[in-house]
């Protein structure tokens, strides 16, 4: 692995963990000086390491972290007249201790929990909470939330402004109040899973490093035992069971794989396991969320011996559950690519025609890839072409792009 992938890697799973820590020595008031401290130090990793690479990344990360907050710490004492003094008596030994891990881990829960109060807006949490959690670039807010750059950059002001006007402690709330709390907790660390198994950047399609922090997050989640809920443990047993299944999405050629033409001896028994143990615990609690619902659908697909054998009406089922519980122009398509399956061409079609496109933003070429399918089934290869080539204008994803580009291929060569 190049050192860019891996300073990108390390960027994912250590980004949240040193701003959280950060955060807790110093308090939100210097948010912006540890956001471009935790920059700086990633910046100086892909310089120092270009010649070697030292044989502790994360180590060399975690004192390089310590040593920003020296200097942040002499820096805030020493500027005390244009920056508000820490109220804390803050040292070395303090330092230490907040960066042991079980430390590191209960500052990464309380970030999550202070990005979720119910104090912010609503619209601002989740840009928040992807920011300073993940270190999601403003960029990638708006392209994962379907916002423009600018409105992202708001929010995150907003934010920062809401937290120390009112201020929101960071702290992990008590189990009286945790109320919608940890559904939005839920909620984000979903977005983060999503954008590691099903990338919305132009030159990849997994990310395997964000897949992997979602997890780590929802595992922190599941230790302790006021924050355990059947949803927490059903999102978790949804990424491992999606999770198991990301070597196969790509070919040894680098080109993306669909269900159907993966191969199922690359999929991670041990994920899967995981995953069913979850699951099992998810049933103690008295609740089926949607996410209950989708890690059903992906156990189904893990159970199936091959694509053939699917039990495609059990899916759907599960689909027309979702749909019920969550309605979206997305739970449609998701229906209608399940009645394909099952052959029932023009009842997809019908649900397909109540689906607005433009509404779908940077995915609406999963819409034009669906219809096309449809005219495949039904051996109408003009309008198959017609609808691939408006999905082939639409789509960003270079590897989604050669994905479509060579089912047009097929088409044109087999009709």
């Amino acid at each position: 692995m190049k050192i860019e992938g891996i300073v990108d890697h390390l960027f994912r799973h250590q980004y949240g963990k040193m701003v959280s820590t950060l955060v807790r020595l110093f308090g939100f008031s210097h948010l912006e000086i540890i956001e471009d401290a935790v920059q700086d130090t990633f910046i100086k990793a892909m310089q120092y390491w270009r010649n070697e690479l030292p044989d502790n990344p994360e180590g060399w990360l975690t004192q390089a972290a310590k040593n920003r907050a020296i200097d942040l710490l002499r820096k805030i004492k020493n500027e005390g007249n244009r920056l508000e003094q820490i109220e804390t008596n803050i040292s070395i030994d303090s330092i230490e201790e907040v960066f042991l891990e079980h430390q590191i881990e209960d500052n990464q829960l309380r970030m999550i929990f202070t990005a979720c109060h119910p104090q912010l807006n609503p619209k601002d949490q989740i840009a928040f909470a992807l920011k300073t959690i993940s270190g999601f670039s403003d960029k990638e807010i708006a392209t994962a939330l379907l916002l423009k750059h600018e409105t992202v950059k708001k929010r995150l002001t907003r934010a920062r402004k809401t937290i120390q006007n009112k201020g929101i402690s960071f702290s992990i709330p008590h189990k009286r109040d945790m109320g919608k709390r940890i559904g939005l907790v839920h909620e984000v660390l979903y977005l983060i899973f999503n954008e590691g198994f099903h990338s919305i950047k132009t030159d990849a399609i997994v990310r395997k490093e964000l897949c992997g922090e979602a997890i780590r997050l929802a595992s922190l989640l599941l230790k302790k035992e006021h924050l355990r809920t059947g949803e927490g443990y059903a999102l978790f047993g949804l990424f491992c069971f999606h999770a198991a299944r990301l070597d196969s999405k790509l070919s040894d050629h680098e080109t993306l794989l669909d269900l159907k033409n993966q191969d199922r001896t690359k999929w991670h028994i041990p994920l899967i396991q995981l995953g069913n143990d979850a699951m099992n615990q998810s049933m103690k609690y008295n609740v089926i969320s949607t996410f209950h619902i989708e890690a059903a659908i992906a156990a189904e697909h893990l159970n199936a011996p091959s694509f053939e054998a699917t039990n495609w009406e059990k899916i759907l089922g599960y689909h027309k559950m979702l749909h019920e519980k969550n309605p979206s122009d997305y739970s449609i398509m998701n229906i209608a690519v399940v009645l394909l399956q099952l052959h029932q061409l023009e009842e997809s079609f019908s649900l397909l025609q109540q689906i607005h496109p433009n509404k779908l933003e940077k995915r609406s070429y999963l819409y034009y890839g669906i219809i096309a399918e449809y005219y495949i089934l039904k051996g109408n290869k003009k309008e198959a072409i017609k609808n691939l080539d408006i999905a082939l204008e639409k789509v960003s994803n270079l590897f989604e792009k050669k994905y479509l580009e060579q089912k047009k291929d097929v088409i044109n060569n087999t009709f």
